[in-house]
Order: structure tokens, then C-alpha cells, then sequence
């Protein structure tokens, strides 16, 4: 399936070093797994999750989900080996941490080659530089480390998110220009299904692709908010035979529920149903 067209609903930030939840989320119905080398594993796990992480993923049984491996950064001690290690790994994307600007996805891609690069943006200097990251030839997408991004900024949590929007409408303008995945940042409170919700709705309506998570809990409240609704599905079917039959008679435009529809409704309608097949593509 085409990266670009796949569905990130669900972006699950799985331990690299802990062969139990590796397992897990073989069975999890998610779009994609971050497996996670840096904020997940502790500084003595750091070397061994590699070969813990590189031996199940060489095991599969991961089907259709985007399997994404986060390295430490090349600043770090760990940095230079992780990305050696994920050139030898059956992994889909490599994704660096704080990345600054296209200089760091330069040099990850002088240890990595071709394989594709997500950017995590969660620094300042970073969300100034989006535009020029998001047109790195490698990269493939962004995924908004949210966290990071308050502790830079010295924000007050809101659940409007306020503080953030900013920055998450800057990546999202980048992202959506160059044509590349965004997936929204986490929910910390992974019992609080409501508010997830809430915050998935809201990046939903901003046009984020989908949500990272941090608990298996939270996977189908994002599922369910960042797939098509019924609603949406039906509406979609509607207009696109309401325009064909306007096209058939000689007019450029049609009229559904009372609202004009044209070209542009028209391309929407057909995205959201070409998401709701590759929706059921993966979930087969």
C-alpha cells in the first residue's frame, strides 16, 4: 500500500526493549507502531533493545501496520548506533527525535541511505524550520512530540490546546503542502477516554491524519475519530452520483441537502471514500 495513502489513524508508541508488549502489538488493531528506541527504554536497556526489537521485528507477524522505529538522537551516545542498527532491521521508516532543521535529516540519511525519515517536531527552532523539513526528499512524515513542545514553550496545559495551536498549525500547513502524513501528538491520560476523544475530534478537525497514543486503551477511540463516519460515507456517495448525473445534463454543478456541490466537493467526497477502503484494507 502506498504510504501516502495508507490510514495513521492509530500511531502506537510500543518499548522496544520489552519482548512482551513487542508481542502485544502483533494482535492490536492499529495502523501503525512506533517502536520506540529513545523516551521508552532506559539508559542501561538502551543497547540490548536493539537486538530485542531487531529480532521481533525480523519474526513479523506485524501484517499491514506501518512498522516506524525511533532512534535516539545523533547528538546522543546512542544515537549513530540505533541508526546503523534500524538499516538492518525489517522496519518501514526511521524516526528522529527534536529535529531541528533539514541538516539533521541530512545526516540521518548519510547512516541510513534511503530508507524513509519522520521527523518528530517538538522544539521551537524546529517549528520555524517546518516548511524546509516537511520538503526533505526523504521525508515521509511528522509526528508532533506535543510534550516536549509545552516543556519548550513553558505553556499552561489546556484542554483547547490553545498554547500549542501555533505550532500545530505550522507543521500542519508544512506537512499538508509538501503532501506527507502529520500525526497528532498524545493523550497522557490514558484512562480518561472522553477527553481523548475530544482531543482526537480536534485534531481531526484540523487535518491531522491521525493520532500518536501511549496505551493500547486508546486505540479505538482514535480509530473511530479518524475514520469516515457512516454519515460521512453516505453523503460522500451522494454527491459524487448527484454530479455525475449534473455532468450528464450539461451542468457544472449539483444540489445535495440543499448545498450546492461542485468540483471540489466532489474530490473530498472521493478522498474519504478512498479512506474508508484502505481502512477496510488493513482491517481485513
Amino acid at each position: 500500500m502506498d504510504p501516502r495513502t495508507r490510514p495513521y489513524r492509530s500511531v502506537l508508541y510500543i518499548p522496544g526493549s520489552k519482548p512482551r508488549a513487542l508481542e502485544k502489538a502483533r494482535g492490536l488493531p492499529v495502523d501503525a507502531i512506533i517502536f520506540d528506541l529513545e523516551d521508552a527504554v532506559s539508559a542501561d536497556e538502551k543497547v540490548n533493545a536493539r537486538d530485542t526489537l531487531g529480532a521481533a521485528l525480523a519474526e513479523g507477524g506485524y501484517g499491514a501496520r506501518m512498522k516506524i522505529v525511533r532512534i535516539n538522537g545523533l547528538d546522543t551516545t546512542w544515537g549513530r548506533s540505533d541508526a546503523e542498527a534500524v538499516t538492518k532491521m525489517a522496519c518501514d521508516a526511521v524516526l528522529l527525535p527534536k529535529v531541528s532543521s533539514p541538516d539533521d535529516l541530512n545526516a540521518l540519511a548519510a547512516i541510513t541511505g534511503d530508507l524513509p525519515i519522520w521527523a518528530m517536531m517538538e522544539t521551537p527552532r524546529g517549528i520555524l524550520n517546518a516548511a524546509a523539513i516537511a520538503a526533505h526528499p526523504l521525508l515521509q512524515g511528522m509526528v508532533m512530540g506535543t510534550n516536549d513542545l509545552a516543556k519548550e514553550l513553558q505553556v499552561r496545559f489546556r484542554p483547547d490546546r490553545l498554547p500549542l495551536m501555533a505550532g500545530l498549525g505550522q507543521c500542519l500547513l508544512a506537512a499538508k503542502a509538501e503532501g506527507i502524513i502529520i500525526v497528532d501528538g498524545v493523550y497522557n491520560a490514558f484512562k480518561d477516554a472522553e477527553g481523548l476523544a475530544a482531543e482526537c475530534e480536534q485534531g481531526r478537525d484540523m487535518g491531522f491524519d491521525g493520532k500518536t497514543l501511549i496505551h493500547p486503551a486508546q486505540v479505538d477511540v482514535a480509530n473511530a475519530a479518524f475514520a469516515p463516519s457512516e454519515a460521512e460515507i453516505d453523503l460522500s456517495r451522494r454527491q459524487i452520483a448527484a454530479f455525475e448525473e449534473a455532468e450528464a445534463a450539461g451542468q457544472g454543478v449539483a444540489v445535495v441537502d440543499g448545498k450546492i456541490v461542485e468540483n471540489l466537493h466532489v474530490a473530498t467526497a472521493r478522498e474519504i471514500l478512498a479512506k474508508a477502503d484502505a481502512i477496510a484494507a488493513v482491517s481485513a
